[in-house]
């Protein structure tokens, strides 16, 4: 390298920054070392501190600090700015000192990296002592220093010290109320938010994308549908129509807010689009229970030629948990493995969510057991896992494990509802009781609807209907549809029509459109003979416009859905469906099975009843699948209902004849049969 003047071996320097090449940033310094004597101009070593601790280089940064005889507040900034810049936050806090130290005081640029560092180890004691000594020396009134010390307070949870900082700003910048709209949100203010934008816009403050983002935050998260739509004309009017970050935002506003199809509206109308467009659509999609229209957007962006990413990919594998996609989710996690995201802490969780949902518990097993790190949602998607499976044993020693020295996880109100769930899908009345009653003292958690949702699903399944609906009376929260669906359910099954009728009539009450409740209290009436009754209920519905939901069940074969309702003789392969059902009522009779007619949802004559309840959707899904699935291979199935109690029976006796497992999803829990049992141990 030929002979250069200082000034080109700095811009080398700032060159090797900007470049990340630490190649480039040495042979520059050796060339330093070569061509000036030392100790060689104090801006050269400046640069060079700044290049060494910018490229995560400490150790080189800090020799050359050594050898820097006039350290001025730039050469301490530079090593304080790349510390933070890189995560060192407890080394930038060490540098401070020592600057001090040597007399040396901060100034306009070092104050925002110590701000910075206080508040991502949040040690806001440190914080408040950055903050008074730029007061005394007379800095707290520049703008960026004012705007990194209420950042700061804001991210530590100080919210009086914060808005007090805010105040006695002499003045604010855009960047000082884009930080202030942002940590609203993000502190659970919305509304506040809300009112500091349109503060902002009085004030004559001009927003930037930014902005825009962070207000329509707000809007979602208080479900201010009419002003998000608002914000969409104002965004439009003023020329940010074409900002991919702000229609990234409206795109995720809109699906927050159970708005699908204007979501789609601004992606189908964006002339440019990113992978966070493609992740905020499919995202919006999960969010509104359209989980197969999720993964065709996935599919969509694949084949636009878009990387996945661990947004993209946790989203995924939870539209794929939706649809109970077990192979679609094998594939996508095999896909987050090649692109080495499966360590990553959401995709990891999500997977483990995935398979706990799929009904695939070994396998939900291995995916937790292989995460670097966990988090509370990865604890909790095993937990529900367990739950789904009716392990209870097994959610409470993950709980245990949980509360454990050293996993510094503290259980949250997700966690207690998933281990009631557990419990009340295993039948452990006693269990359940004891953490119900212990959730206060033991795990400082009051108990939420959800929770005694689950406590009187856990009474009703027991056959404890009474005293679910005395534990309903003494509620000390007014009871949600939740509550007294799961009495209805319970006294469906255990024949008590007078308790379903009051907890039918509460159901109507809160949510009347609801055709579900009105068909599980028919069947109620039916299954204990009142035809008379049962007929009532079905034509009030008819009266009001109610429709009930079609019952149906699908299974998937080689990439393919087929899709089966009660009596269905459509499918292609119907012959072959029909005579495996034949043989199976055969070889069932012959092991002695008695179908279970009060299933049957209309007054028939017994031999009807019975072909009633024989050609149930589940049953002809599972005909298909003996014809259709290899030996060996474990049948699943899912229904969009609860399964009934004959198709449950039956279904457990076709295990033990074929020799199969078979794995059915209702819309409440998940029933595993193999040889004659089922997982669920008859609390269905």
């Amino acid at each position: 390298m030929p002979f250069l003047a200082p000034t080109s071996l700095a811009a080398l320097i700032e060159s090797s920054i900007s470049t990340r090449s630490s190649l480039l940033g040495r042979a520059t310094h050796a060339q330093i070392i070569k061509t000036i004597l030392t100790p060689f101009p104090s801006f050269l070593s400046n640069h060079l501190i700044n290049m060494y601790s910018k490229l995560d280089l400490p150790n080189s940064a800090q020799l050359v600090l050594s050898l820097t005889p006039s350290r001025s507040v730039v050469t301490w900034t530079a090593l304080i700015a790349g510390s933070v810049q890189n995560g060192h936050f407890v080394s930038s806090l060490v540098h401070f000192v020592n600057m001090l130290r040597e007399n040396i005081h901060p100034n306009d640029f070092t104050f925002p990296c110590l701000f910075k560092a206080s508040a991502y180890l949040r040690m806001p004691f440190v914080g408040k002592q950055v903050h008074a000594i730029a007061v005394k020396d007379g800095q707290i009134a520049d703008v960026f220093v004012g705007s990194s010390a209420f950042d700061m307070y804001c991210k530590t949870g100080l919210r009086e010290e914060a808005r007090k900082v805010f105040d006695e700003m002499p003045e604010r910048n855009l960047v000082t109320w884009n930080a202030y709209i942002s940590n609203a949100v993000l502190d659970g203010q919305p509304r506040n938010g809300v009112e500091a934008f349109i503060e902002f816009l009085r004030v004559g403050g001009e927003p930037d994308s930014i902005t825009f983002c962070a207000f329509l935050n707000a809007c979602s998260d208080a479900s201010y549908l009419e002003l998000g739509r608002q914000m969409h004309g104002f965004v439009i009017r003023i020329g940010f129509e074409e900002d991919v970050s702000v229609l990234n935002g409206l795109i995720d506003f809109y699906g927050k807010c159970w708005e699908i199809g204007s979501s789609e509206m601004v992606f189908e109308g964006m002339g440019l689009r990113n992978d966070v467009s493609w992740c905020s659509l499919l995202a919006a999609h999960v969010q509104n229970d359209e989980d197969e229209k999720a993964c065709m957007v996935f599919l969509q962006a694949r084949e636009e030629g878009i990387e996945p990413t661990d947004f993209m990919l946790s989203s995924v594998v939870s539209a794929s948990a939706g649809l109970s996609g077990l192979e679609l989710g094998r594939s996508v996690h095999a896909l987050a493995v090649k692109a080495c995201v499966e360590g990553n802490i959401f995709v990891g969780s999500a997977i483990v969510d995935m398979y706990g949902k799929c009904g695939n518990i070994n396998d939900a097993e291995q995916a937790y057991h292989e995460m670097p790190e966990r988090n509370l949602i990865t604890w909790n998607a095993m937990i529900g896992g367990y739950a789904h499976q009716g392990h209870a044993n097994m959610a409470l020693a993950l709980l245990e494990e949980m509360m454990s020295g050293g996993n510094e996880v503290v259980p949250n109100y997700v966690t207690l509802v998933c281990v009631l769930s557990a419990c009340s899908r295993a039948g452990a009345v006693k269990l359940g009781m004891e953490i119900f009653d212990s959730m206060r003292a033991r795990y400082g958690i009051e108990p939420g609807v959800e929770h005694y949702a689950c406590v009187v699903d856990l009474l009703g399944r027991a056959g404890m209907v009474e005293r679910a609906y005395d534990f309903i009376k003494e509620m000390p929260i007014r009871p949600t549809t939740s509550v007294w669906g799961a009495l209805l359910g319970a006294c469906r099954v255990y024949g008590k029509p007078e308790l379903g009728k009051t907890a039918a009539d509460n159901l109507f009450e809160l949510d009347p459109k609801d055709s579900g409740n009105h068909v599980v209290l028919s069947n109620l009436f039916a299954a204990t003979g009142r035809w008379e009754e049962a007929t009532l209920v079905r034509k009030e519905m008819k009266d009001v416009g109610i429709k009930k939901d079609a019952g149906c069940s699908w299974i998937s074969v080689k990439n393919a859905v087929h899709v089966f309702q009660a009596k269905d003789t459509s499918h292609e392969r119907n012959s072959e469906i029909q005579a495996m059902l034949a043989k199976l009522r055969r070889d069932m009779n012959e092991a002695g099975y008695v179908p279970d007619t009060n299933f049957a949802l209309y007054d028939l004559q017994e031999e009807e009843k019975i072909s009633e309840v024989w050609y149930h959707s589940e049953k002809i899904a599972l005909a298909y699948g003996l014809i259709a699935i290899p030996p060996g291979v474990p049948i699943r199935i899912t229904k969009n209902l609860r399964i009934c109690g004959d198709c449950h029976s039956a279904i457990k006796f076709i295990s033990g004849i074929v020799g199969r497992e078979i794995i059915v999803r209702d819309n409440n829990r998940f029933h595993q049969f193999i040889d004659g049992q089922c997982s669920c141990g008859d609390y269905w």
